[in-house]
C-alpha cells in the first residue's frame, strides 16, 4: 500500500478531489499556504493498494496542469535614493508537488 501526499493549487483541488473519488479513491483534504507565493494550496492525502497506484498518479497528472501567472518580484527597499521599483514577474504555477510513501500498515476503526 502506497501513501500518496500531493500539493495541488486551489484552483485544481475540487475537479481533482472529484474524480479521485469518481473513480473509488479516498481522500483527505488538507488546506495549506504555499512559502514561495504565499498563495492557498490543498493537499491531499490518497491512500491506495499497489495496483491501483499507478492509475491514481495518472489522473493526478491528467487534472493538476501547470500555467503561467504573474506574480509581484520579491521585496526590495522600494522608496530609497539609488533604489529600484520591482516588477512584476511570470512564475509557472500549478501542476503538483507529491511525495509517495509506503505504508506498513493501515486501520480504519
Amino acid at each position: 500500500m502506497k501513501l500518496i501526499i500531493a500539493i495541488v493549487q486551489d484552483e485544481d483541488a475540487s475537479r481533482l478531489i472529484g474524480q479521485l473519488m469518481n473513480d473509488g479513491f479516498g481522500v483527505t483534504k488538507l488546506a495549506t499556504t504555499g512559502g514561495f507565493l504565499r498563495a492557498g494550496n490543498t493537499t491531499l492525502l490518497v491512500g491506495v493498494e499497489d495496483d491501483r497506484f499507478q492509475p491514481a498518479m495518472d489522473l493526478i497528472e491528467r487534472v493538476c496542469k501547470s500555467r503561467k501567472q504573474i506574480a509581484p518580484s520579491p521585496a526590495s527597499m522600494v522608496g530609497m535614493p539609488g533604489s529600484y521599483t520591482p516588477y512584476p514577474i511570470e512564475v509557472v504555477v500549478g501542476g503538483a508537488t507529491i511525495f509517495v510513501l509506503t505504508v506498513d500498515q493501515f486501520v480504519k476503526l
